[in-house]
């Protein structure tokens, strides 16, 4: 496609800072244990210190529910190993935008990142801001709730801080994000260990097996298919580090480690933290809490009750600041790829930080701060979002079809991604059965963007006037953000425009 060949030769135009921009482009300062901490840090949010209770109420029994938390991980897992084939065979900063524009071409990734960049990333980083805000306040209005006013201008404190951050320097914000989600993980380790002392002393009642599997309502097919969806949903994140790709210290090898660690690791946290709680709590207690935590906080901590909401405030922190930094890179693939404003591509030239990426990604959170249907949408967007995780992983099959002597550095048995897509398949029956009025809305949001595919992207020869305030735009942008657009690796180039020429 001619416009990303132009791009790239307008990066190399003489000017006074030509002399830098062949040195400017990503760097690779994610090691193994960043890596793991974005995906750990993205997955665990508030939800299993707020309400994982999900589960448990559609699934009918406290012995089922931490079968489907295992068995809702182990699809996770074998998802991420689908992901890790094409994450080192396409390495490419993205993730599923990238491989689904790869595989299916450009309108499918378009829609993909359509979907992300008009709901699903602003919406969902509004509400972890908005939750931070919410627990972090707590301690000050002990008998009330905070005033709305007061969270929404915290949450925006929240998002300008790390937005700042993640614009100065990468390392800090992995160094962030390494923090908070040690701190998160020290929070959930203390309610395991608090948990396995409560067995000890005999608190275990709902977890010998005959009461774990006494029904609290009649099993119904219908309910556990849709226990399996909300369990599915909380490992949500687990795909966040091929949006950085690029910036992988030897991707090859860490980007598969970080999954194999990772996944595990969170399954693990997931069913011994729910198997704590119900050591402190009856399933109806567990149900009827608005924030499961802290009630076993306050039941088993006494003055130091405390520390959960604390842990709920610093675990989101650390949320906003993951998604910050992996959607913004989301945005920055799609720009160069011709998909997004061009000034979206370009970096810092001293500090190699995305910047107008970033900025993006903060004001478009911002405005969704402002919007009183933030859950509304995200049930919407919710479905499309699972939806392009099964075509992504239809990818890797078509991939290895038309493509079959490509090089690959870690090729799994197709025998996974045929599970995985048995198990999606099923999902998406459940979600249309259970929710069609909220799946129908999210395809309309989806397809909304067909249009503006062929306006903005598949139409080339748009007028002159158009072209050239958008061409000062971008130049405003650049002096403003001192930005350039990063040199890209000789051999991505190649391939890249390899693959333009055959499609």
């Amino acid at each position: 496609m001619s416009k990303s060949v132009s791009r790239r030769r307008a990066a190399s135009v003489p000017d006074s800072d030509t002399s830098d921009k062949s040195t400017v482009a990503l760097k690779k300062e994610i090691g193994l244990f960043s890596a793991c901490g974005i995906i750990v840090g993205n997955i665990i949010g508030s939800g299993i210190f707020v309400s994982p209770k999900g589960v448990l109420e559609n699934s009918g029994s406290v012995g089922l529910a931490l079968i489907l938390w295992f068995l809702t991980g182990l699809i996770t897992a074998i998802s991420a190993l689908c992901y890790a084939e094409l994450g080192v065979t396409i390495p490419k900063s993205g993730g599923d935008y990238s491989y689904v524009k790869y595989v299916f071409g450009g309108l499918a990734g378009f829609l993909r990142l359509w979907v992300a960049l008009l709901v699903i990333y602003p919406t969902n980083q509004a509400v972890i801001s908005l939750t931070f805000a919410t627990y972090a306040l707590q301690p000050l209005f002990p008998s009330c709730f905070p005033p709305e006013k007061a969270l929404g201008l915290l949450a925006a404190v929240c998002l300008l801080l790390l937005t700042c951050i993640n614009c100065l320097s990468v390392r800090w914000a992995t160094l962030v994000q390494d923090v908070f989600t040690s701190g998160k993980l020290l929070a959930l380790i203390l309610i395991i260990i608090m948990g396995i002392v409560q067995i000890c002393k005999g608190h275990f009642y709902w977890l010998e097996p005959a009461h774990a599997f006494d029904p609290l309502e009649p099993y119904e097919v219908g309910r556990i298919a849709l226990a399996v969806l909300q369990g599915s949903f909380a490992y949500s994140g687990w795909n966040f580090l091929n949006y950085v790709t690029e910036e992988l210290i030897d991707p090859y090898r860490n980007l598969p480690r970080a999954i194999f660690i990772s996944i595990p690791l969170v399954t693990f946290i997931y069913v011994f933290v729910n198997i704590a709680y119900i050591t402190a709590m009856s399933p109806q207690e567990l149900l009827a809490s608005n924030a499961v935590a802290v009630t076993f906080g306050e039941k088993l901590l006494g003055v130091m009750s405390w520390l959960m909401p604390i842990s709920v405030a610093l675990s989101t922190f650390g949320g906003v600041n993951g998604a910050l930094f992996t959607s913004s890179r989301l945005f920055f693939a799609g720009a160069r790829e011709g998909h997004l404003p061009s000034l979206l591509a370009m970096i810092h030239m001293n500090r190699c930080t995305p910047i107008p990426a970033l900025i993006f990604t903060c004001i478009a959170t911002l405005l969704m701060l402002c919007t009183t249907d933030i859950y509304t949408l995200i049930n919407y967007v919710g479905f499309i979002n699972y939806l392009f995780y099964g075509v992504t992983v239809a990818g890797q099959i078509v991939l290895r079809i038309k493509e079959p002597d490509m090089h690959r550095p870690i090729k799994v048995s197709l025998v996974w991604p045929a599970i995985y897509l048995v198990f999606w398949v099923l999902l998406m029956i459940v979600s249309v059965y259970s929710e069609p009025l909220v799946c129908c809305i999210g395809l309309v949001i989806m397809l909304s963007g067909v249009p503006v595919y062929f306006v903005g992207v598949y139409w080339e020869n748009k007028p002159k006037c158009f072209s050239s305030f958008v061409d000062k735009m971008s130049r405003l942008g650049q002096k403003l953000c001192m930005v350039v657009y990063p040199a890209e690796d000789e051999g991505k180039k190649s391939d890249g425009e390899e693959k333009e020429s055959s499609t």
